[in-house]
């Protein structure tokens, strides 16, 4: 007999990582209990370079108590503000590691960057490719993929019944939209992508990877729908159109800061979550490319 849309809507729990202000989400069917993670966080203490399984731990945790087989780690895209736990829960669960086949173009970008001679750059550090309107299963539910370019090359968005789960691509709608100036990034794009995620059902579900507490704001929040966004988002209300939004994207774009962990991160997002080899002494190291400001370089690098 077939199961309701109900009984086979995901089952969805989000945990809250505050020093990255990721959201994690641990998303089942409840049919037959297989389920996923998207985007776990590896927790990271750049003062010292000490990693820890906290957060995964938690998620597994909550898991094993719901007795749910993880069968998948989804990653939106290559993040630049956390590292992933995804290799920690593959290799507890044998889940496998996916993300958009345009990491491949993610890679070839950064691999000059940090002389990372070590790292392929035809994304087989993952283990699935995802390619743009494939779909693939969990348990009984459907993922349809949907590839959201704009703050990286190689976002994904994942659709599972009526959520989807957007990555990067925008934020709560009173605190707006991602940037698009990293190496690979085009606000273009992001105007595009997020006209795609606006052009669903009005109570489509949207689920957030990150949430900072816009002003006003006490408590964090992850979850809006389609409707939300297109008629309060702070960057988007009023039908802005392409060139006004690229415009706005650009120029508060150019007044943000690197994330602090942009570069251990990107280093180890782009391997899917390894860190590079160990040296001859045992130890892994992530590299801290250093730039001098312009005028300064004869004194600093002489």
């Amino acid at each position: 007999m077939p199961h309701s849309a109900q009984s086979t809507a995901p089952v969805i729990r989000a945990f809250f990582d505050e020093p990255t202000n990721t959201i994690s989400y641990l998303v089942a069917d409840p049919v037959t209990r297989r389920a996923a993670v998207i985007d776990p966080v590896l927790d990271f203490d750049p003062r010292d370079g000490t990693v820890d399984i906290r957060s995964v731990e938690t998620i597994l945790a909550a898991a094993n108590e719901e007795k749910l087989t993880i069968e998948w780690v989804l990653e939106t895209h290559a993040h630049a503000d956390h590292l992933s736990g995804a290799p920690y829960i593959k290799s507890k669960t044998g889940a496998r590691i996916g993300i958009g086949d345009h990491i491949k173009d993610v890679q070839r970008i950064f691999r000059p960057v940090f002389n990372a001679l070590d790292l392929r750059t035809d994304g087989s550090d993952f283990d699935r490719l995802f390619t743009d309107g494939e779909t693939f299963g969990i348990g009984e539910l459907t993922v349809e993929v949907l590839h959201t370019p704009g703050h990286t090359p190689a976002d994904l968005s994942y659709k599972i019944g009526d959520a989807v789960f957007v990555g990067d691509t925008l934020f709560m709608p009173d605190y707006g939209t991602a940037r698009a100036d990293f190496p690979g990034g085009d606000a273009h794009q992001l105007y595009r992508s997020i006209q795609r995620l606006l052009s669903l059902p009005d109570d489509t579900r949207l689920f957030m990877c990150h949430d900072y507490k816009a002003p006003g704001r006490d408590d964090y929040a992850w979850e809006t729908t389609v409707r939300g966004q297109r008629e309060n988002n702070v960057h988007l209300r009023g039908g802005v159109t392409e060139a006004v939004f690229v415009a706005m994207r650009q120029a508060r774009d150019a007044t943000l800061s690197a994330p602090t962990l942009l570069l251990p991160s990107i280093q180890v997002n782009i391997r899917a979550g390894r860190f590079p080899k160990a040296e001859s002494n045992g130890v892994h190291y992530l590299l801290l490319p250093v730039r001098a400001r312009a005028g300064a370089e004869a004194a600093i690098f002489s």
